[in-house]
């Protein structure tokens, strides 16, 4: 599958920023950032085309944020821990 599109996770509170990968269709990518909006996380995601400019996830900047290696596996157990309670609780009432 040619893949079209960069995937890139923005914290827009931290000002930081992670490469996620390429896709050819974004719409899983923006259903996880719509739910993570939703939940009250301040998070953004943009899906810029891959060119030959921008063909390195490295050459990938953001003017005002910097790179953060493992972002989005931060936000998404951020995400978690906000949309599932702890299963602790049921057990001890």
């Amino acid at each position: 599958m040619f893949s079209k599109f960069w995937q890139v996770i923005k914290d827009d509170s931290k000002r930081t920023f992670e490469v996620c990968g390429q896709c050819s269709s974004e719409n899983s990518f923006t259903n996880k950032i719509y739910g993570m909006q939703k939940a009250g996380m301040n998070v953004s995601g943009i899906t810029p085309p891959v060119t030959n400019k921008t063909s390195s996830k490295d050459l990938i900047k953001i003017i005002g944020y910097t790179k953060e290696d493992g972002l989005q596996q931060r936000l998404l157990n951020e995400f978690r821990q906000i949309t599932m309670p702890p299963m602790d609780d049921e057990w001890e009432s």
